[in-house]
């Protein structure tokens, strides 16, 4: 009967922050990269073509 226990040790730290270019609360503070427009990787911004309809 785990589960609980080992992830109650995760709670409590934060991973993502919100981005300085897009807003959006995906930029990782270890990668200090935004997973959703590329800050921190690119200075183009992230897209896809596969993202559009």
């Amino acid at each position: 009967m785990k589960g609980t226990p080992s992830m109650g040790r995760k709670s409590g730290k934060k991973t993502h922050i919100y981005c300085r270019r897009c807003g959006n609360h995906t930029f990782h503070k270890n990668k200090k990269a935004c997973s959703s427009c590329g800050y921190g990787n690119t200075a183009k911004l992230r897209s896809y073509s596969w993202q559009k309809k």
